[in-house]
């Protein structure tokens, strides 16, 4: 296999991290809609897992697509940060595209909830969607983090390339022997080594140190990975799935584990082996296309196609007293083309409605554009992640009717508040220039006047990047 440049300068995206963008997205959500096995009886919605059937487990190893998703966000990350003139600046407008499309989200299902029960639709049945509704926001508050300390993390990136990586590896194991051996609560502090780890990968790759130098050495790269995950899996306390599981003891995803950085590395080097073919692929202008219409809603499709699964689930299911087949049977397979085609009409339809919240086109405004301090992204990030991390474990909706899932979304909406632009305006006072009002080239305090941040590329992923 030919040596290919990670990415070239003179390009504006690179081709091969909006393809695993796409992918990653495709899925997730295909993965989300096809697993669900559901039935309906007495008021009460039953839910199981397709992949829990034997010998199933194999397919996560594939369709467990979060670490690649932390690795595309490393790469799109190094790519917008090393040209960066405000790191606060950019931290504020990351954080702030990562929030904005989670307020219509909040909005439907703060209220939705309420009003189906008031309409008489069953108790159950409507706390469980309020709650998936949520549940995957999880990884928009880790984002959240990784983010905010991104501009760390490139700097010890600059001055200690792998040994970065090999440190955060490293406290990955160590937090697994601690999760284990003294108090499984340990594991969560792995939702920040693990996930870092896999987005340091993605500066590697951005920078040019990943690139295949001989046609063995990405199948090479895969083989060690898997090998490293069947190995853990056959000799350590970890399961075979990369996806948590009803019932399981232990799960590799939430927290996830130190086995979490082989998958990493397996999947990593299968992408590899098949960049040529794909960097190709991406060229074709139909490709091309669907990546740029994806890459400007890949957060809506994340936050909405669950929605779109509790409105198909709640037609078939709980309306026409439909019960998932038996996994992996005739009928189960000749289902599935209704099941994802109710499904992706919905997810469209949400797509149309609040897509414009992710590719809204900044306001010119008036007055001068205020710095953000460190202080205020920071804030924004911690209460970002906050809110974020409740809504993902409670839902939108209280089980008990306490209005806690209106608290996180007030954290949300302050996080976004903190991460807003501003901008100052009024007359100047004679003699004396007016705050924040540019005086050749200079504010009153004498820091240079920066210009706004362009919007985000059309193609940013998850909105990850």
């Amino acid at each position: 296999m030919q040596s290919t440049p990670a990415h070239s300068p003179g390009r504006a995206r690179d081709p091969f991290i909006d393809i695993i963008r796409a992918l990653c997205v495709l899925a997730v959500i295909s993965q989300h809609w096809l697993m669900p096995v559901l039935a309906y009886e007495n008021g009460r919605l039953n839910t199981g897992n397709a992949l829990a059937s034997p010998g199933w487990w194999i397919v996560t190893w594939l369709t467990q697509v979060m670490p690649m998703v932390f690795f595309a966000g490393g790469a799109a990350n190094f790519f917008s940060f090393r040209s960066v003139d405000s790191v606060p600046e950019w931290l504020r407008g990351r954080i702030a595209r990562l929030l904005v499309p989670v307020v219509p989200l909040a909005g439907v299902w703060l209220l939705l909830p309420h009003l189906l029960i008031g309409a008489g639709v069953p108790r159950q049945p409507v706390l469980l969607a309020g709650k998936i509704a949520g549940q995957l926001l999880w990884f928009l508050a880790v984002y959240v983090l990784v983010v905010a300390v991104t501009p760390l993390m490139y700097r010890w990136y600059r001055r200690h390339g792998w040994r970065v990586l090999g440190v955060l590896a490293a406290s990955a194991l160590v937090i697994d022997v601690l999760r284990f051996q003294v108090n499984p609560a340990i594991g969560f502090l792995n939702a920040l080594f693990v996930w870092l780890a896999a987005h340091q990968l993605g500066f590697h790759y951005a920078d040019g140190g990943l690139r295949m130098r001989s046609g063995w050495t990405a199948p090479a790269l895969a083989a060690a990975g898997f090998g490293l995950t069947a190995g853990a899996v056959l000799l350590g306390p970890y399961p075979a799935s990369m996806i948590g599981m009803p019932g399981a003891p232990v799960s590799n995803m939430s927290p996830p584990t130190v086995v979490m950085l082989a998958l990493t590395a397996g999947q990593l080097g299968l992408w590899l082996t098949l960049k040529p073919l794909i960097v190709r692929c991406a060229g074709r202008p139909r490709v091309t296309a669907v990546l740029g219409w994806c890459g400007a809603r890949f957060m809506t499709l994340y936050l909405w196609h669950m929605p779109a699964l509790v409105m198909t689930a709640g037609i078939f299911v709980v309306g026409f007293g439909f019960a998932t087949p038996a996994p992996g049977s005739a009928l189960w397979f000749a289902v599935i083309p209704i099941w994802v085609s109710t499904a992706g009409f919905f997810l469209m339809c949400f797509t149309r409605i609040f897509g414009r919240f992710e590719f809204r086109r900044r306001s010119a405004g008036s007055g001068a554009v205020v710095r953000t301090g460190p202080g205020r992204v920071a804030a924004a990030a911690v209460l970002a992640a906050a809110g974020l991390l409740g809504l993902a474990a409670q839902g939108f909706v209280s089980p008990d009717g306490t209005p806690t899932p209106v608290l996180w979304v007030l954290l949300v909406l302050a996080a976004l508040f903190a991460a807003q632009e501003r901008r100052v305006s009024g007359k100047p006072v004679a003699g004396k220039p007016s705050p924040g009002k540019p005086v050749r080239g200079r504010t009153v305090t004498g820091k240079p006047v920066l210009p706004a941040p362009l919007p985000a590329p059309r193609s940013a992923g998850i909105r990850m990047g």
